[in-house]
């Protein structure tokens, strides 16, 4: 597999943020978000695409990935969407391309609703955006995330990586699957991830969804036919709130749409892109 680093680091208010830029400067810039519980790495294939034609940045959310994770940090949605627009400001985009997969979805969504965060267009891929969401799984873990916190590193780690790979239609390569698993091993990486699911609340969006028709941009809503974590339904619903937004089915896909089908989605993005010339 391709290396993945992201060399630089941001002070933001609930950790410290590393992030990454690729792509010539001055160029359309483009921010990827990324869900739950992954990291900017499922996004490695699509961002180096996407750079050809534009300034691309991407991002591990505090709690996430290889940014800062302590005990009790604040990485609930609302956490989430302060942080991206503190970084959208230190980065200096006043109207970025916004493509946001899973939980990035709805920080996205709360950073442009709520906090003013202005965008040239919004993709979202797979989001958490509509009522209600969370797996049986996800919500066991929620209500009872100290009782999970305790499992030996050996079976937090079977159960991590079961719950990662149910995320991909088509089954993981064992060495992404291993990349996405490691951050959330060991110290403090077992604790933050339950963590994460802890502090994952449906309020957030219920929050925003009422909202969703007052978006004035070019909205793509992107959604893997085979998604066994929030059904392609979602999606068509998504897409009948937000005015004027395109569903763009990908086929063979499930959540995990950038690994999945990394061709088809890009393939999708740049038509998007082009429309907005």
């Amino acid at each position: 597999m391709s290396t993945w680093e992201l060399p630089e680091t941001f002070a933001g208010s609930t950790g410290a943020v590393r992030w990454k830029r690729l792509g010539e400067a001055g160029r359309q810039p483009l921010v990827l978000l990324h869900g739950t519980p992954f990291s900017s790495y499922v996004w490695r294939a699509v961002a180096r695409s996407l750079a050809r034609d534009h300034e691309v940045f991407v991002w591990d959310m505090p709690g996430y990935g290889t940014s800062e994770k302590f005990p009790d940090q604040d990485v609930s949605l609302a956490a989430q969407g302060r942080v991206f627009t503190e970084l959208l400001d230190h980065w200096g985009l006043a109207e970025p391309v916004v493509v946001a997969h899973d939980f990035g979805g709805a920080v996205a969504l709360r950073a442009h609703l709520l906090h003013g965060a202005r965008y040239r267009a919004l993709a979202l891929v797979d989001p958490v955006a509509l009522a209600p969401w969370g797996s049986p799984f996800f919500r066991l873990v929620r209500d009872h995330a100290e009782v999970f916190e305790a499992l030996p590193p050996s079976l937090h780690r079977a159960l991590v990586a079961e719950y990662v790979g149910s995320a991909s239609s088509a089954g993981l390569h064992p060495a992404v699957l291993e990349r996405l698993v490691g951050p959330w091993l060991g110290e403090p990486g077992q604790s933050a991830f339950y963590r994460q699911i802890a502090q994952a609340d449906q309020r957030h969006t219920d929050e925003i969804q009422d909202r969703y028709a007052t978006i004035g941009v070019p909205t793509l809503v992107c959604w893997g036919e085979d998604d066994a974590w929030i059904p392609v339904a979602k999606g068509r619903e998504l897409a009948a709130a937000v005015p004027g937004a395109r569903l763009e089915p990908i086929a063979g896909a499930g959540h995990l749409v950038q690994e999945d089908a990394p061709a088809e989605l890009t393939a999708a993005l740049l038509a998007f892109l082009r429309r907005l010339a």
